[in-house]
């Protein structure tokens, strides 16, 4: 499977970098009580910083993920980035509940990074991924129960069509126990260097193989 950066994205949004792991033979189930209780205090740490009267919007990586929006043409405003959605439910104290270890992992992430991160089941993907922007007439049946328009969106898309998005994935792809191959997907944006990018990436690979299971690599793709 190769994953591409459309010409139009690199061209609306320069140096945008995303980091992709590449994951085999992994069991997802029940998150471990040590990823439970770390995600926990994480949101509970949130909430105390937040609560001091930081605003969401100027956390370094949200910012920077509603900037992107704009200049994709997608108002941040409306279409909140999945980092920033996590952020604001943690600041109402709605904090997120387990589901399983492969969403609870990249929910952990997404919190410490300041990033969406999507992760996908590979045996649903058909073909090669290319990260675009969607066009008019796109759109997908998303995990937050809606159909969701790809205009103007970054998404990530195989030979069916969307799939998944720094906004919402799409419910077609979507990681369950039963997968044993996946496709993970940080979105980093542009203002880190590559080998902070690495670093950050491989981190997370790490911590999901010491969690899953299998075999992984990674690889940082930019424009």
């Amino acid at each position: 499977m190769e994953i591409l950066l459309s010409p139009k994205l690199c061209s609306t949004v320069p140096n945008i970098k995303v980091g992709i792991i590449h994951y085999n033979q992994i069991a997802v189930g029940d998150s471990p009580q040590m990823v439970k209780g770390r995600l926990q205090l994480f949101q509970e740490s949130i909430f105390f910083d937040l609560a001091d009267g930081k605003s969401v919007t100027d956390l370094t990586g949200i910012k920077e993920w509603r900037e992107i929006f704009k200049k994709t043409g997608k108002d941040p405003n409306r279409y909140r980035h999945a980092a920033e959605a996590l952020f604001r439910r943690v600041q109402k104290q709605n904090y997120l509940q387990p589901v399983h270890s492969a969403i609870d992992i990249n929910n952990f992430f997404s919190l410490q990074y300041q990033v969406p991160i999507g992760i996908y089941d590979t045996e649903k993907i058909s073909g090669n991924v290319e990260l675009r922007i969607g066009s008019e007439n796109e759109s997908y049946s998303g995990l937050n129960g809606r159909e969701n328009s790809a205009h103007n969106l970054i998404i990530a898309a195989d030979d069916v069509g969307p799939f998944g998005s720094p906004f919402v994935d799409s419910a077609r792809t979507s990681v369950t126990v039963d997968t044993t191959q996946a496709l993970q997907i940080v979105y980093l944006g542009h203002s880190l260097d590559k080998n902070k990018c690495a670093s950050l990436t491989e981190s997370l690979m790490n911590m999901f193989v010491q969690i899953h299971g299998g075999e992984a690599y990674y690889e940082i793709k930019g424009c």
